[in-house]
């Protein structure tokens, strides 16, 4: 059995005003579109919630802000924290704790990539110091370093507080090998390869159309869970043809994911500004009504 429940996960990106200043309503908003949707299981601060970019002043607002609005019975939330050093993810995880957050993603230092002892203490270091809580490990190769199911089963021997990991990066063998080594950690799959680890275990879907087409991404998720083998490819196919056909005007630029999440917020009715703190930079106008205009061109039922 693994150690964290079976979910579909969203992310909660931040809206910023022209001053970078945090927008508090179309923030609760965001949250609110996304608790409505039926998804109980989100998180901010992720690459998407410019979890790298924000200070102190601004993670404590804006985790202030979540804790506010996620305090409902039969939701988890989650606070991510990233960092470049131990201390500096253990600061920022005092900061959520003492707002009430019990479940966190963490990822690993990205100066220099870790080695296998090192690896080994951050995870101690970090979780040990917070052990009524659960962690997920956000996987990417940003951090310089990503780990396979045999890493994660020496960690997970180790350290019993965590309890998943999130990958958006797998492919069929990749993702068996998670699932194969390491099934007492619950592993967030993407669109692409969530059908796949279902074949081969429990998984859980990280979602990030979630916001634009909740009752297509329950469908999705229901699918694999249910292992109704029958209709889950044909669906996923379906799926991606649609996600990408709207963000298809996107696909001509290669910026970093919040770019992305932002306009898929704002394509699902949220007035969520599509600008990144500096110095990243994000999609124009005219892109956004591109894909605003094959949304209600020809999937407009699916956004409901």
């Amino acid at each position: 059995m693994a150690r964290y429940p079976q979910a579909i996960l969203i992310s909660c990106e931040i809206p910023w005003d022209e001053q970078e200043n945090l927008l508090e309503e179309v923030f609760r908003q965001e949250i609110r579109h996304v608790l409505a949707s039926g998804f109980t299981h989100l998180y901010t601060f992720g690459t998407a919630g410019e979890g790298y970019a924000v200070d102190t002043s601004r993670f404590r607002q804006v985790a202030e802000l979540f804790r506010a609005e996620t305090s409902v019975e039969g939701v988890r939330a989650q606070v991510g924290v990233i960092a470049l050093s131990t201390a500096q993810v253990r600061e920022r995880l005092h900061i959520a704790y003492n707002l009430g957050f019990r479940d966190f993603q963490i990822s690993l230092p990205f100066w220099g990539a870790l080695n296998d002892t090192e690896l080994l203490r951050f995870f101690v270091d970090v979780c040990s110091s917070f052990p009524d809580c659960n962690f997920l490990h956000y996987n990417l190769m940003r951090s310089k370093r990503v780990l396979t199911g045999s890493d994660y089963r020496r960690i997970a021997d180790a350290v019993p507080n965590l309890v998943a990991t999130k990958n958006m990066g797998t492919n069929v063998l990749t993702t068996m090998d998670l699932l194969r080594n390491a099934p007492d950690l619950q592993h967030f799959l993407g669109e692409s390869m969530f059908p796949t680890g279902c074949l081969h275990g429990e998984c859980s879907f990280l979602a990030p159309f979630g916001p634009l087409i909740p009752q297509r991404t329950r469908e999705l998720f229901d699918l694999g869970r249910t292992h109704q083998w029958d209709r889950l490819f044909t669906f996923q196919s379906e799926y991606l043809r649609a996600v990408e056909e709207v963000i298809a005007p996107m696909r001509r630029q290669n910026l970093i994911d919040g770019a992305y999440d932002k306009a898929i917020v704002r394509l699902a009715g949220i007035a969520m500004p599509l600008r990144l703190l500096s110095p990243y930079e994000t999609f124009s106008e005219e892109v956004f009504e591109e894909c605003q205009a094959i949304l209600r061109e020809k999937y407009a039922d699916w956004a409901k």
